[in-house]
């Protein structure tokens, strides 16, 4: 079963996504969907994800910070 979300998208946005719509011969309601349909998936079929909460650390931090974390740890193995 279908569900309906109503949307009020700003004209800086809407604008550009009309242009898009007909510029491939859509409506802006399908290619929303498209592009909620692709986010949903990227996030659902994530295989790291299967890892998130596998691992205990004392950083709280780590999902906004992990280049730096990454970095520190390569920078520390070549010392």
């Amino acid at each position: 079963m279908a569900k309906a979300i109503t949307l009020q998208i700003p004209d800086h946005l809407y604008e550009p996504l009309l242009k898009r719509a007909k510029q491939i011969g859509e409506k802006p309601e399908q290619i929303v969907l498209l592009w909620i349909e692709c986010a949903v998936k990227r996030f659902t079929d994530d295989p790291l994800l299967q890892l998130a909460g596998a691992f205990e650390s004392d950083k709280t931090d780590v999902s906004e910070r992990h280049d730096h974390y990454i970095g520190q740890s390569v920078r520390d193995d070549n010392e």
